[in-house]
């Protein structure tokens, strides 16, 4: 079963304004208003903060569950920001952890923040490829499919119980 992709098109409304065709309903990215935007979306800096806080606490409570830890609630905020001088992003994660656990548990669910899959392929970088075509394969009615993120979860806790 392979993945299918996002699907982005514009949508001729405002100076930036695209329809993502997602899991669950389409959406919009877009640019503020003083920008020349209608600040109807997220901008794309912020959908990348939101999928890196997303997997961060995906993953923190899917380990969690894995170790029947007692969490309630898992609040990550995610800032972006680029070094002028290097041209370096840099994503800065505070993260808050609801719920009775002890000193150890803590430190291990804030070990596991660092190996959220999303974390990681932005720390190793990617390769990105671009190619014009005739005829996109998948139509915005054809909802996408990640098949890899939750095995990339599960990879991480597996890995990580092996490690300690």
């Amino acid at each position: 079963m392979g993945d299918k992709p996002v699907l982005i098109e514009t949508t001729g409304a405002g100076g930036y304004q695209v329809a993502i065709a997602a899991q669950g309903p389409t959406f919009y990215a877009d640019e503020p208003a003083e920008l020349g935007g209608l600040a109807s979306g997220p901008t794309p800096y912020e959908l990348i903060s939101g999928a890196l806080g997303a997997c961060t606490a995906m993953t923190m409570q899917m380990y969690a569950r894995r170790k029947a830890w007692p969490v309630s609630k898992i609040q990550i905020a995610v800032a972006h920001s680029r070094d002028a001088a290097t041209g370096r992003d840099r994503f800065d994660r505070q993260i808050y952890i609801e719920g009775k656990l002890d000193a150890d548990q803590l430190a291990r669910l804030m070990e596991m923040a660092e190996r959220c899959p999303v974390g990681k392929t932005l720390a190793g970088g990617a390769d990105l490829s671009s190619q014009r075509v005739e005829t996109l394969h998948g139509h915005a009615h054809e909802r996408p499919r990640d098949a890899t993120h939750e095995p990339a979860m599960v990879r991480a806790c597996d890995e990580f119980e092996r490690t300690g």
